[in-house]
């Protein structure tokens, strides 16, 4: 087993040419939650994974192993909630409001410009459908905020951001879940003819 424990965000840094030839592993946010992991590597290698204890791994990251190889981290595609406001009767700072609530409740979130992304809960669904959200069951990647203390990825390592545009291995692809009809929650008075 090869041990990791020196993690390099987004690769920064290292040549192209370098991360074309790195094995890889594709892991869940599950998996890449924890400071300590085992898996197998694109190549069938066994992995062992050890960082400090409370870092996360994202996808895009590389991980550096005792004998200097590179892993690259991709995120798995797994089944989230995908949550938008809804078009006719909202807009989009009803999102905001969604995040506020999800946020109480210590709910791990995904914050994108027109989309939130949440694991599955039926109950929060529910909560956000009655208050007249879109909430789609998609497999997508999942990468939720650390939240106000946690670690940031930040690309200069400390631990605040000054607003820079960067893509730090978000897919902000369009996304291959078949489109449901809009749902809202029971006692909701709109007419959805749509």
């Amino acid at each position: 087993m090869i041990h990791y424990s020196k993690l390099i965000r987004q690769g920064q840094g290292l040549a192209n040419a370098l991360l074309k030839r790195a094995a890889n592993v594709t892991l869940d946010w599950d998996v890449r939650q924890k400071s300590r992991f085992e898996t197998t590597d694109s190549n069938g290698r066994s992995v062992g994974v050890f960082l400090q204890r409370g870092q996360v791994v994202r996808g895009g990251d590389v991980l550096v192993g005792e004998d200097g190889s590179l892993l690259k981290v991709l995120a798995a595609p797994q089944p989230v909630l995908r949550i938008t406001h809804c078009p006719d009767h909202g807009s989009l700072f009803d999102l905001t409001r969604a995040a506020y609530h999800l946020g109480n409740r210590h709910v791990p979130i995904e914050l994108q410009a027109d989309h939130l992304k949440i694991e599955p809960d039926h109950v929060l669904a529910d909560m956000l459908r009655d208050m007249h959200m879109t909430v789609l069951a998609v497999n997508e990647s999942f990468e939720p905020e650390n939240g106000a203390y946690g670690e940031h990825a930040s690309h200069a390592g400390h631990g605040h951001d000054h607003g820079h545009s960067h893509n730090h291995g978000h897919d902000h692809g369009p996304t291959h879940a078949e489109p449901h009809a809009h749902v809202h929650g029971p006692g909701c008075d709109h007419d959805h003819s749509h």
